[in-house]
């Protein structure tokens, strides 16, 4: 896969230093705000290693929540027309907001200003063709996997009925849903496919998408803000993230509960979703602390002693870079990302694994000093590996690739 090999510590490059072949005017399109926390941050970072290039030619954007990039660079459709359907189900007015960034993104291409689009997976379809169709190369980044593969009880919305069997309204609205071809079709128009992990990377390789087509892009951390903290005095495990069972916080608290562990306790640092409530109430114990949503998770990560996050369905958590930066060991997934390798930096577990959630705690709750080693070397690989200097110069070598696979 070009990029980078997953293990290596990579060297950042100056763009004044090192000529590259990269694009005059890019266009960027993201179904999120610039500027914020979670695929938020991720937009910004992005726009910032363009527009320090000075390449940067137009982002839109569902928001814009930051000042370093100018606002006349980036088209907000916070005030849209789609706001008038607000009314209807999630997954229709979900979709409906997805296909007028779509729209306007590809009234932007068809100026033929640009030389280089890139945008994610589900946000770009009619882009995608006015691109191909003018030979403007393209990248489309995965947020997760291949939309067939890995998936673990994820429901989607599919259109079921046929147009023969629908009104003319409720055909209408169907057409407004995302539907999995959608995304199929994006994966085949696309120049070059950002994926975030090996797991990522792997769906679409048993899917037959040649090596070249996929780029290994990683997430970023904020080092200066997710640091190493003090130590607590007695064993804190936390779980950051949404409660929600596709990140794996069912069987947290099974496996809490079946440990009982002495002078331990579990923080629980997150939005509490109502599926989550009956296995809080199922296995609830005095020592589980649920925090809720916060802004500031670099304040309870680095209070604690270990991170339990194992998520059946990621991309690339971002909250394994974060409680990595912290000095902390996890216990997680494969499928969660590839911040952490088995045995250094944390435990590997297979999702819905509780036996081994519980083993794998119980072991670091056992050894202070494995904790210490592995806590210190997390921080040592996001350093040498995953900052948003990492992530951006990435980044660079990827519109670079483009650029070239379009000669």
């Amino acid at each position: 896969m070009p990029g980078e090999t997953l293990n290596a510590p990579v060297h950042v490059r100056s763009a004044s230093t090192v000529a590259r072949a990269l694009p005059r005017h890019l266009l960027y399109s993201i179904f999120a705000r610039i500027g914020g926390s979670g695929l938020d941050t991720d937009a910004f970072e992005t726009l910032r290693a363009s527009y320090r290039g000075g390449f940067l030619g137009k982002a839109i954007a569902y928001d814009n929540r930051q000042k370093e990039i100018p606002a006349p660079l980036i088209h907000s459709l916070r005030w849209h027309p789609v706001r008038l359907i607000s009314f209807f189900d999630r997954p229709y007015y979900y979709g409906a907001k997805k296909k007028y960034l779509d729209w306007i993104a590809s009234r932007h291409l068809a100026t033929g200003r640009y030389d280089l689009f890139h945008s994610w997976s589900g946000d770009c379809l009619r882009s995608l063709q006015v691109a191909k169709q003018r030979r403007i190369p393209s990248i489309v980044e995965i947020p997760t996997w291949h939309r067939d593969g890995g998936k673990v009880n994820v429901n989607r919305p599919e259109i079921a009925e046929s147009a023969s069997n629908t009104s003319g309204f409720r055909n209408w609205k169907a057409g407004l849903l995302l539907e999995r071809k959608r995304f199929v079709e994006e994966y085949g128009l696309a120049d070059l496919l950002l994926v975030l992990s090996e797991t990522a990377a792997n769906t679409f390789r048993a899917r037959g998408f040649p090596e070249e087509k996929l780029f290994y892009l990683p997430r970023g951390v904020d080092v200066e803000r997710f640091k190493p903290g003090q130590r607590p005095g007695k064993f804190r495990a936390v779980f950051s993230g949404a409660l929600i069972k596709r990140k794996g916080i069912h069987h947290v608290l099974e496996a809490w509960h079946r440990l009982n562990l002495p002078h331990a306790e579990l923080w629980l640092v997150g939005s509490v979703h109502d599926e989550a409530k009956p296995f809080l109430k199922q296995f609830w114990r005095d020592n589980i602390r649920v925090v809720g949503f916060v802004r500031d998770p670099e304040t309870y990560l680095n209070q604690s002693t270990v991170h339990v996050f194992p998520s059946q369905w990621e991309g690339s958590a971002k909250v394994t870079y974060e409680a990595a930066a912290c000095a902390l060991p996890q216990v997680t997934t494969r499928e969660a990302g590839d911040v952490v390798r088995d045995g250094v930096e944390g435990i590997i577990v297979r999702p819905r694994d509780i036996d081994a959630i519980a083993a794998a705690l119980e072991h670091l709750h056992r050894h202070p000093e494995i904790v210490e080693q592995m806590g210190n070397a997390a921080r040592r690989r996001v350093v040498e590996n995953f900052t948003w200097d990492h992530f951006r110069t990435r980044l660079l070598d990827a519109y670079e690739i483009a650029m070239r696979m379009a000669r």
